[in-house]
């Protein structure tokens, strides 16, 4: 089943206005994107790990979102290498009996940018994790329409967070009944028709309880926004917190940025 495990806690950021850290996350996810040397980005990865650290999050969690993150990455590393041009690093091939067109060189460039998109992308993701993370999705969506985003993009990251869940409900419900009718997977025609089947029935299940759902909230009065029993009050403290956050990303950007100048002789 779905859930948010980062955002239960008691840490700082946990506490933080949610609209704060919305703003901080971007901020530092734009400025690390932007990031053009390893070094900027390698402090940038620290960064988010720091953030991270403070906010207590459990670490085994964590370590699987980011093994998730780096399957990716991993399938940079298989071409990034051999897709650049420059120097030479290491060769494989020519085999016997192929062409040497068929060889495979990785270089310097290759290997430095694959590095660097690794960074750079565990660096923003451990910083969303600590950040936007931190608070339920439910705060998150308010705090989209709190800053002055239109209300049904709020809406539709609100609707596709709980539309999540029907999905999955009724996944588990079909896988379950299937079992009691003793379907065992295999690889025959058989089972692919189950699993079509199963796909099928879980899309239509879903939108016909979403349907429900809709004609249920219209007669409750529902006007097109969801109303919270307390506002969240911005604190000068989460304000200052945000701006350090993101002074720390934009100082990373300027170094890098001003990198190639200080080489100058």
């Amino acid at each position: 089943m779905l859930d948010e495990p980062f955002s239960r806690g008691a840490s700082r950021l946990h506490l933080a206005d949610p609209r704060c850290k919305l703003v901080a996350a971007l901020t530092v996810a734009v400025c690390v994107a932007l990031l053009r040397s390893p070094g900027p980005a390698a402090l940038a990865l620290l960064l988010g790990a720091m953030l991270c650290a403070w906010a207590r999050l459990p670490l085994p969690r964590l370590l699987r979102r980011l093994a998730a993150v780096n399957v990716f990455v991993a399938f940079l590393w298989v071409f990034l290498p051999f897709s650049l041009p420059g120097a030479p690093l290491l060769r494989i091939g020519p085999f016997p009996g192929l062409p040497d067109w068929l060889s495979l060189t990785a270089t310097n460039a290759g290997v430095a940018q694959a590095v660097l998109v690794t960074l750079k992308s565990n660096a923003i993701v451990l910083a969303f994790i600590a950040l936007a993370g931190t608070s339920d999705i439910t705060a998150v969506g308010h705090a989209v329409a709190g800053l002055g985003l239109p209300d049904k993009l709020a809406l539709l990251l609100l609707f596709t967070w709980r539309q999540l869940h029907v999905v999955a409900q009724e996944y588990h419900r079909l896988r379950t009944a299937a079992k009691v009718r003793g379907f065992i997977p295999g690889t025959n025609l058989h089972t692919y028709r189950t699993y079509a089947n199963l796909a099928g029935m879980v899309l239509v299940r879903s939108f016909d309880r979403a349907e429900r759902v809709g004609q249920a909230m219209r007669l409750r009065g529902f006007a097109g926004r969801f109303h919270m029993l307390a506002e969240p009050a911005g604190h000068p403290g989460d304000r200052l917190l945000a701006a350090a956050i993101i002074l720390c990303a934009a100082t990373l950007l300027v170094a890098d940025i001003l990198q190639p100048f200080a080489k100058l002789p």
